[in-house]
């Protein structure tokens, strides 16, 4: 009855039924169309392999410049330890001839009480020391007299100032400080006057 009653449902329905059919195979016509032309074009095939063929390449530059930095790394490395070893060395062949000295002075004072020839003796052997790590970059700190600078000095303690003009600066040194080039090596140990 519910047929004879709306004939059209039935005619709805199989329009609505052939509209959708036509709808999904129109779909179908649509998704399928590109891919078919790009694919007798040959396009999305040749994007892929170009695009495999960028990342193998990059993939390839990538492992060639670790394996360049790892080289490089070991290769300073050694170069380092190397460095280290012949700046040890260069020093202890400028320190030899300054041993040499000592020996020969401990050899020629070793019976002798004239402390004016031990003296002598020492005074020789510094200079060269001295001299010898000039050389090398070494250099005094002049403290004496001097504003207190907490970069270049550590106080070991404060005394009464014995004038004016040395309140606040340094009085004595305990331990000389030392430059090598520009760096602080040791600070100089200082006594304040307050």
């Amino acid at each position: 009855m519910a047929d004879a009653q709306y004939p059209h449902a039935e005619e709805s329905q199989q329009t609505n039924g052939a509209t959708n059919n036509a709808d999904h195979v129109a779909g179908e016509m649509f998704d399928e169309q590109p891919t078919q032309e790009a694919t007798d074009n040959g396009a999305p095939a040749a994007d892929a392999s170009r695009a495999d063929q960028e990342i193998a390449d990059l993939k390839d530059k990538y492992l060639r410049l670790a394996a360049e930095f790892e080289n490089y790394k070991r290769r300073t490395t050694k170069e380092r330890a190397d460095l280290f070893k012949t700046a040890n060395q260069e020093l202890m062949m400028v320190l030899l001839p300054v041993l040499d000295d000592f020996e020969r002075a401990r050899q020629h004072t070793q019976n002798t009480e004239d402390a004016s020839m031990v003296r002598e003796s020492i005074d020789i052997i510094y200079g060269k020391l001295t001299k010898a790590l000039q050389q090398k970059g070494l250099q005094t700190m002049e403290t004496k007299g001097g504003d207190f600078d907490p970069e270049l000095h550590e106080a070991i303690t404060q005394i009464p100032a014995p004038s004016e003009d040395l309140k606040g600066k340094v009085v004595d040194e305990v331990e000389k400080g030392y430059y090598l080039g520009d760096k602080v090596i040791r600070h100089a140990k200082v006594v304040l006057g307050q």
